[in-house]
């Protein structure tokens, strides 16, 4: 006669396994919901499996089921990883099943398109599917001894135990899936503004009258190596103070103009979409950003610009500056000369035709050429006070930094790389330069202390923007050095000297070694 410490003992391994794989689960969607990013683990599984599917199959499947496919496909993942997780709770070596999960898991949060980030930025996507797994592990490893315990009680005839292995199993079984439940819970009201505001942002596309941009003919070079003259969003560089990224509702987003104005205002997203848009190709480049060093990117940016903004408001005598103010409390100060001339300084709302990315300030910030994005470039912007310097102190000059930051001319060496080998004969050196709201007018470089050699220019639409360069040289078998220096529109070289990036922005030359063989 069956007992029911005996059907405990049969049952137990398979709630041990799909115990510890709910909790992988959980634990995986809390923490992509806490890092912020745009698709959990499970999501992105399935939309690796939609991907990977013949779209023959997928449109049928889309056809049958209309729009819950993709509630339909997650539900299916979530059931499968269930699963797989119930038959690893018999086996022995059934930690691998997880650790296959975790892999699966990782890979598609890898190659979703839809996440951000290069280098160690996107090999942060893999943190929750990582630490998942070991939580997954971890549980099914305490599961399974709980399980075997309470099989060995059923199989004891004499009943001496009195059921405290199942018990035990049946506890241990109960925490886990509660604490797996409210850690989910947790993870859906962490991540749920997040999915909001980016399911805001896409239906916002509609709205915008924004061109993706075109590339002017000639401004990308064909030399291998030298990177793209328009930087995709993903791929652009992103430096700010925010720990978590501000979530703003576009439609509750509002900017103050106020301060040193006859007329003070208050404008929606709506408001500004409302108005005369502007476009502009516009290079942006961190204050943080060494000689050679790749904080800095060129984009398609549309907007409304400042300058008419101001003039609505009315500014008072006397005013010389702007404090920009940011959802997360950020603030910088701008001189108020550089947001009223006739460069293209402006509330931008799309990136290379598109609403901005969450990260690089949705739904709106401010793009001003000439400057270093830490007295300019404000993200997530809900404040401009029309001001003075004397009244006020800005984030980072607080902290050391000069209160103007013009951006310096700049140039680097992109191809070669620095310590690779190349080919001896005629060899390729490019590379940009930038220096904007002046221009460049000339760059060279110069092998291995020899003479300056003046490099072919790629076309530029404006003086704000980066400008490829190219040219030249024959180097004999041996190890070569290159610099380059670069020459603004106002006919002033760059500096050789070299200084640190504080108080107000790295100078100096760009050089790098390579060996030719």
């Amino acid at each position: 006669m069956s007992t029911g410490t005996d059907r405990v003992g049969r049952v137990a391994p398979y709630v041990a396994g799909i115990v510890a794989g709910a909790a992988m689960l959980a634990v995986g969607e809390a923490l992509a919901a806490l890092l912020r990013q745009r698709t959990g683990p499970v999501a992105a599984v399935a939309e690796l499996v939609r991907d990977l599917t013949p779209a023959g199959l997928v449109k049928g499947f889309i056809e049958l089921v209309g729009t819950a496919d993709k509630p339909i496909l997650v539900a299916i993942v979530t059931v499968g990883a269930l699963a797989l997780s119930a038959l690893a709770g018999r086996w022995r070596f059934g930690w691998l099943v997880l650790v296959g999960l975790g892999v699966l898991a990782s890979v598609a949060v890898l190659v979703n398109p839809g996440e951000s980030g290069v280098g160690a930025a996107r090999g942060a996507l893999v943190v929750p599917p990582g630490l998942a797994t070991c939580v997954g592990v971890a549980c099914l490893a305490v599961l399974q001894d709980a399980a075997r315990a309470a099989a060995r009680e059923g199989r004891d005839a004499t009943g001496a135990t009195g059921g405290t292995g199942r018990r035990r199993f049946l506890v241990i079984a109960g925490g886990v899936a509660l604490t797996a439940v409210v850690v989910g819970a947790a993870g859906r009201f962490a991540g749920r503004s997040r999915r909001t505001v980016e399911a805001a942002r896409e239906a916002l596309l509609d709205r915008l009258r924004a061109t993706p941009g075109e590339v002017p003919a000639g401004a990308q070079l064909d030399v291998p190596g030298v990177g793209r003259w328009q930087v995709p969003g993903e791929q652009f560089y992103r430096i700010d103070t925010a720990f978590a990224v501000p979530l703003v509702d576009p439609d509750a987003w509002r900017l103050r103009i106020h301060g040193m104005v006859e007329k003070e205002l208050e404008l929606s997203l709506a408001d500004l979409l409302d108005r005369p848009a502007t476009e502009a190709w516009t290079t942006l480049c961190c204050v943080s950003n060494p000689v050679g060093g790749d904080l800095v990117g060129n984009a398609w940016w549309t907007g409304v610009r400042i300058a008419p903004l101001l003039a609505e408001a009315g500014v008072q005598a006397g005013a010389d500056a702007v404090l920009q103010t940011s959802e997360d409390g950020w603030t910088c100060g701008t001189p108020l000369g550089v947001l009223t001339d006739d460069r293209d300084a402006m509330l931008a709302y799309a990136m290379n035709g598109e609403p901005l990315p969450i990260e690089h300030g949705f739904p709106v910030r401010v793009v001003v050429p000439g400057l270093y994005g830490y007295v300019s470039a404000t993200k997530w912007v809900v404040d401009l006070e029309v001001t003075t310097f004397d009244a006020f102190e800005a984030y980072w000059t607080q902290r050391g930094w000069a209160p103007e930051g013009p951006v310096k001319t700049q140039s680097r060496v992109l191809v070669p790389r620095d310590g690779t080998s190349v080919r001896a004969g005629e060899v390729d050196i490019a590379g940009d330069a930038w220096a904007q709201h002046r221009g460049i007018e000339k760059v060279e470089v110069q092998v291995d202390g020899g003479p300056w050699t003046t490099c072919e220019l790629g076309t530029v639409p404006s003086a704000d923007t980066w400008v490829q360069w190219s040219t030249r040289v024959s180097c004999g078998p041996g190890d070569h050095t290159v610099v380059v220096r670069a020459t603004d529109g106002d006919g002033e070289t760059q500096t050789s000297v070299r200084t640190d990036v504080v108080p107000d922005g790295a100078s100096g030359w760009h050089e790098v070694g390579f060996t030719a063989g």
